[in-house]
């Protein structure tokens, strides 16, 4: 009699500790997961629930929930939606969210672990629910520069802070109007959702982070310069021999400078002239004699093939490996496989004017609580030494000499040292270029890093780097410098 029992007993000790490790498993291991699901529409619909915090720049909310009179309680509201569209993202009913509105989901509705004994409190007092506001780097004279000086055109403008990673500009073109998303019909919801989806132009797409990325051109020569100087291979003065055509090896393609000339008047022409003429041709021999290894090594130094989330996820760069010679001599230009992001070449940049230290580009200023407690203040994180600080200094002379006379003398600025570089990329045969200028502007104890990309219209040709992008890069240093 005494064994079915202690048999019945033993399975019901297993059914009972089965019962507590899966709630357990549920409770305290996958719960994050499972809120975080977007098919669990109990956490989707209770988060309307809340009195979500506001996004906020320069004091002024860019995102913010007003009182519903229906039964989700709260309307969020985007008041300068489209300039702001790619920052703060939307929240939405049936196609989730994106931007800051999905990056800092948890501590807009409250729910972040931080919070937690806040959450608490006003259950206890019988608050309301309510998230917290999070206030953002960007400089809202920066990025309405941009916005302003990119027009209609299709591109990406990014602005960092040299010395803190800051992002003070993140602004990509085309873009959309994110207050349908806030609508409380999933209907009408799925309706805008398809329909920018549908666009040729693609407006939900973020250009400055993420999507298809960009042949750099030249702008990749600022990367391509810091590594002869780091390999101790080359200076400033090294030669290279100055054809006006160069038939790679191996190869029926013939690479030509883009004044379809030599590069200047000599036989010979050093680096520095090549850099700040911009000429392909003495880079493609460069690359062929630094290698593959060299150039991958600095690009990896520099970021490339690393994800961020700043706390947007930022996609990696890449830069080709398993080179044949003709194509490694083709990235020494920034043509080929070689892909990146603009804010990649604005943290390139910021990290030449930053004495070559690279900071860890960051979005969120702080985070305050209903009660305007502060609950995070995020502090600047270097990613790395990408170069020294005297090969940082050697080519910001040389993007300074670019800017002064050579193909970048539209980023010039009165009274603003100012460093640059244009850059025309490849598309494909009887496509127009990608159009690019990245730079940098100091005053006093101020500096901006800048990046800026340019698609223009298929029909449209002849445009160059200095009459498009560098006015533009222009703008938003000005917008920082005198904010």
């Amino acid at each position: 009699m005494r064994r079915p029992i202690r048999r019945v007993s033993t399975l019901l000790l297993i059914m009972f500790v089965g019962l507590f490790g899966s709630s357990t498993m549920i409770q305290a291991v996958q719960a994050d997961a499972l809120q975080a699901d977007p098919r669990n529409t109990r956490t989707l619909y209770d988060s309307f629930a809340v009195e979500r915090g506001s996004i906020v720049v320069d004091g002024v909310q860019v995102a913010l929930s007003t009182p519903s009179n229906d039964e989700f309680e709260w309307q969020r509201e985007y008041p300068m939606g489209p300039l702001y569209a790619h920052v703060t993202g939307y929240n939405s009913l049936g196609q989730g969210s994106r931007g800051i509105e999905d990056a800092m989901n948890e501590e807009l509705t409250g729910t972040a672990n931080s919070q937690f004994f806040d959450q608490v409190l006003a259950t206890l007092t019988g608050e309301s629910p309510a998230g917290s506001s999070v206030e953002l780097t960007i400089d809202a004279q920066a990025q309405q520069a941009a916005a302003d000086a990119l027009g209609d055109r299709v591109g990406a403008v990014v602005a960092l802070d040299p010395d803190t990673g800051d992002v003070l500009a993140m602004y990509s073109s085309p873009t959309y109007d994110p207050n349908p998303f806030a609508s409380h019909s999933t209907a009408a919801v799925t309706e805008v959702y398809d329909r920018l989806l549908a666009d040729p132009q693609d407006p939900l797409h973020n250009r400055t982070i993420e999507g298809d990325q960009f042949t750099p051109g030249s702008v990749f020569k600022v990367l391509m310069l810091s590594a002869a100087l780091e390999s101790g291979q080359f200076t400033l003065d090294s030669e290279f021999e100055n054809p006006a055509e160069l038939q790679l090896p191996q190869s029926t393609h013939v690479v030509r400078n883009a004044s379809r000339e030599t590069c200047g008047p000599g036989e010979t022409v050093t680096l520095e002239t090549a850099f700040i003429l911009s000429c392909n041709i003495p880079f493609a021999q460069l690359a062929q004699q630094l290698g593959a290894d060299a150039i991958a090594q600095q690009a990896a130094a520099f970021g490339y093939g690393q994800t961020l989330d700043i706390p947007l996820r930022v996609q990696a760069s890449s830069y080709p490996s398993d080179l044949n010679e003709p194509n490694l001599m083709l990235t020494g230009f920034g043509q080929h496989d070689v892909r990146v992001t603009p804010m990649q070449i604005a943290m390139t940049t910021a990290a030449i004017a930053n004495d070559g230290t690279m900071m860890q580009p960051n979005m969120v200023d702080r985070v305050l609580a209903p009660n305007l407690d502060v609950i995070s203040e995020p502090e600047p994180t270097i990613l790395g030494n990408p170069v020294s600080a005297e090969v940082a200094a050697q080519v910001r002379a040389s993007m300074e000499l670019g800017v002064q006379e050579g193909l970048a003398t539209n980023a010039q600025i009165d009274g603003v040292t100012v460093g640059g570089k244009t850059g025309t990329a490849e598309r494909g045969e009887g496509r127009s270029f990608n159009l690019w200028f990245t730079g940098y502007g100091e005053l006093d104890d101020q500096s901006v890093a800048v990046a800026v990309v340019v698609v223009p219209d298929e029909n449209i040709v002849g445009d160059t780097s200095n009459v498009i992008a560098a006015p533009i890069g222009r703008a938003v240093i000005e917008a920082v410098l005198n904010s």
